[in-house]
């Protein structure tokens, strides 16, 4: 995954200044059918009882990866073809915190479920 210019900004000030923003207390996932950039945009899947998922992760070295599988409600209309994912600290509007492609894209169709498994879901920082 890579990080949004917001998060990149966040940790460097943390890290090399006594200044920085707050530490966020709840990450959710999003699906995108186009690809958000570092400075953020993409289009997120919306309507068919899309919303948001919370995400817990476990830290070991340099890699942040879930801890839980993650499901999104069925959905009750098509998403279209799902291409990308995001971490956001909000469940709704909020500052995107990293994104990446999927591997592969998953179209989701009314009656479909999005779902990543436990310890699917990589933030690595080299």
């Amino acid at each position: 995954m890579s990080f949004s210019d917001y998060l990149e900004t966040e940790v460097l000030e943390f890290a090399f200044t006594t200044s920085g923003g707050t530490r966020p207390t709840a990450w959710y996932l999003a699906l995108f059918t186009a690809a958000p950039s570092d400075s953020g945009g993409g289009t997120e899947v919306s309507g068919g009882a899309y919303a948001r998922q919370s995400v817990t992760f476990t830290v070991s070295g340099n890699t942040a990866t879930n801890s839980a599988e993650i499901e999104f409600p069925v959905a009750t209309a098509n998403y279209g073809s799902v291409t990308h994912v995001g971490v956001f600290d909000a469940s709704s509007a909020g500052n995107l915190l990293a994104h990446a492609a999927l591997t592969s894209s998953k179209t989701i169709e009314t009656g479909d479920a999005f779902r990543v498994q436990a310890s699917e879901l990589d933030i690595t920082l080299n």
